[in-house]
Order: structure tokens, then C-alpha cells, then sequence
């Protein structure tokens, strides 16, 4: 039986192995920490980790690292890297929380938000209706093999963004900032049909009441509301994967600026 033996040569480059690895782990991390699906609190949290050490395994061999990660220089480089992940996971975030957003304002609109408002405890959970849009959505993503494309774009950013190059700077920031406008854009974009169903239904309660003043218009109307609203919302899911996608293309759009692509 022979010996394994350790040379010099060899323990020299174990710190620049460690560092590819952490290279990558850094980025893949800095993602799943806040990405949609990656993230997602339905999964248990040693699947997640387990998935994050697959993807940087399968990532390594395209991060050649030349850096000490133990040296001062190095834990700069590394928190660089999680930072850049964690700003691209931001950037989809934002586009599922833009359409969690819409459909709030729908339940709202319908009064299926009441119980958040008169809620003893305070806020902290979202409408059933909000958290319906964003199941659909994540459906929507998956359908589209949006989670494949995404690790395709980190996979091609140790091209794109090698170490050496600037991360995040004041451009990249900003144009994060910028796409944080469209969660309120999106949103709208998303609910406005429902919400202009819903417009002309209360247009037609307020005349209502101004010609009949003595009619109990909660006990009425609530439940009209609430039958129309639900027509309203299935003719208008018909808009939710065009806005979902027009979202997207945007978001796709900042992330590749991010990673250093066109």
C-alpha cells in the first residue's frame, strides 16, 4: 500500500483552492440569501444550505481565485462578493414583492384586507389575496425556467465580473435604487384592472347612498363587493403573466448590468 504524499507545492495552493471556493460560496450565498424561491422560508433551512454548497461545488472550477482569503485584502474581496449576490437577489425580489404589493391593493379594494386593518395584534401578515398572486408568480417563474436562467447568469458572471474588476459602485447602486421604483409601478400595473372594476362598483354605492341615505350600505354592499371583486379578479388574471413578464425583462435587464454583462 503506498503513502499519500504531501508536498510543499501542494500546501501552497490550498489557500488559493480555499479561496475559489469561498469565492464562489460568497456570491452563491450573498443570492440564495435573498433571492425568490431560493429563499423561500417553505424550505427547510438544511436543504437550502445544502443547495448552496451543490451550486458553489458545481461553480468552483470557474472561479480561479489568486487571492489569500485569510489576509485583510481577501475578507474585503469576500464581502464584495456576497454584497454583489445579495444585490442581484434584490433586484428579483423586488419584482415578486411588486406583484405581492398588487395584490394587497386588490384585496383591499374588496375589503378582503379588513381584518388587517382592524387587526388587535398590528400588521405583519399579508392578505390571503397577496400571498395567492405570489404563489402563482412563483409557479410562473418556475414554468419559465426562470431559477435555471438565473444560476446561468451567475455561472456566466465569474466571466463577466472576475475578481480585480469594481463590484458595486455608485452607477450599480443607483440603478438598484432606480428598479426599486418599479415596486410601485408594478404593482399598479398589476391590480389596475381589478381596481378599476372595483372603482366603478363604489362609484355606484356612493350614488346609492346619496339617494338613499337611510340604506344600511355596509350590510349591502359588502358582500356585492365582494361577488364582483371576485369576477373582477378572475377577468384580470388574465394581465398577470404580461405584467409578471414585462417586470422580468427589466429585472433581468439590472442583473446582467450588475453581473458586468450587457
Amino acid at each position: 500500500m503506498n503513502g499519500v504524499t504531501v508536498t510543499s507545492a501542494d500546501l501552497a495552493q490550498l489557500p488559493l483552492l480555499l479561496g475559489s471556493f469561498l469565492w464562489a460560496l460568497g456570491r452563491v450565498g450573498g443570492l440564495c440569501l435573498i433571492a425568490p424561491v431560493f429563499s423561500s422560508s417553505v424550505i427547510p433551512a438544511r436543504i437550502r444550505v445544502a443547495l448552496v454548497c451543490l451550486l458553489t461545488l458545481l461553480l468552483v472550477p470557474m472561479a480561479p481565485a489568486t487571492f489569500d482569503p485569510l489576509s485583510a485584502a481577501g475578507i474585503a474581496i469576500m464581502v464584495g462578493q456576497v454584497l454583489i449576490g445579495t444585490a442581484v437577489g434584490f433586484v428579483l425580489k423586488l419584482v415578486f414583492e411588486a406583484v405581492a404589493l398588487g395584490g394587497q391593493l386588490i384585496a383591499q379594494s374588496m375589503s378582503l384586507g379588513f381584518a388587517e386593518v382592524v387587526n388587535p395584534q398590528g400588521g405583519g401578515s399579508s392578505p390571503v389575496l397577496s400571498q395567492f398572486y405570489l404563489l402563482l408568480v412563483t409557479l410562473l417563474f418556475l414554468s419559465m425556467n426562470g431559477h435555471l436562467r438565473l444560476i446561468a447568469l451567475l455561472a456566466d458572471s465569474f466571466e463577466t465580473l472576475p475578481l480585480g474588476a469594481e463590484t458595486i459602485n455608485a452607477n450599480g447602486l443607483y440603478a438598484v435604487l432606480a428598479f426599486a421604483t418599479q415596486l410601485f409601478s408594478g404593482a399598479v400595473r398589476v391590480a389596475l384592472p381589478a381596481m378599476s372594476a372595483l372603482l366603478v362598483v363604489n362609484i355606484g354605492f356612493a350614488a346609492i347612498s346619496r339617494s338613499a341615505p337611510s340604506m344600511n350600505l355596509f350590510a349591502v354592499g359588502f358582500p356585492i363587493t365582494l361577488c364582483l371583486g371576485l369576477i373582477a379578479l378572475w377577468l384580470a388574471l388574465g394581465s398577470l403573466p404580461g405584467a409578471f413578464d414585462s417586470l422580468q425583462q427589466e429585472a433581468w435587464g439590472v442583473m446582467r448590468a450588475l453581473f458586468g454583462g450587457r
